[in-house]
């Protein structure tokens, strides 16, 4: 099942628009991302040869939802930096400090959407601005809808996951260290990973 409504792959200039499916209008509506059963996370390469995992523990986050239009589709993200946690207390604290995300200066890291669009079937793409340092850079995110389900406390939940790929140094996160056989301590280019669950408001 589409949440936005399937791209229609017929000629653009003759086709009619597809009928509305009721069962997606009903999903159209404002929702809130639950951070419970919701993760933000990302990957980085270190040392060359494997890879470090992470995550944000606090974060905020709004949807909406258009079962009809996907283009009125928006999405709206904020994370606390000093909420980082990659399982090592150590490594976190160096990611907080002035040589990464500068927690004290730069508390929190925003997504706000600028484009969402239908790609057939259940997978999406959404556009945005990403601000990291005070720094806004553009960042398209392709998602998969996995499904709608009311809980068994009543909430109209709708999930997805999502994946996009950065190069950290866009957004002036510069620092690194070179190893004594070649090449970086870590890689600019940043894995990220997104497993959405959102409740609808009332």
């Amino acid at each position: 099942m589409s949440i936005f409504g399937r791209k229609d792959t017929a000629d653009t200039a003759t086709a009619t628009p597809a009928a509305v499916n009721p069962d997606l209008a009903a999903l159209t509506g404002d929702y809130t991302i639950d951070p419970s059963h919701s993760t933000l996370g990302f990957v980085a390469r270190h040392a060359m040869v494997t890879n470090v995992k992470g995550k944000f523990l606090d974060f905020s986050g709004s949807l909406h939802l258009d079962g009809t239009d996907p283009s009125a589709s928006t999405a709206s993200i904020d994370a606390r930096m000093d909420s980082i946690d990659t399982g090592s207390a150590d490594r976190d604290g160096h990611l907080k400090s002035a040589d990464f995300f500068k927690a004290d200066e730069f508390p929190t890291m925003t997504f706000r959407s600028t484009k969402a669009e239908a790609l057939g079937g259940d997978d999406y793409r959404i556009t945005g601005d990403l601000e990291i340092l005070g720094v806004t850079k553009s960042l398209t995110i392709d998602l998969e809808f996995n499904g709608a389900a009311k809980d068994p406390f009543g909430n109209e939940r709708v999930g997805f996951e999502g994946k996009a790929e950065i190069l950290r140094s866009d957004w002036g996160l510069t620092w690194n260290a070179a190893l004594e056989t070649g090449g970086v301590l870590i890689s600019d280019k940043i894995k990220l990973n997104f497993d959405i669950s959102a409740i609808k408001n009332a």
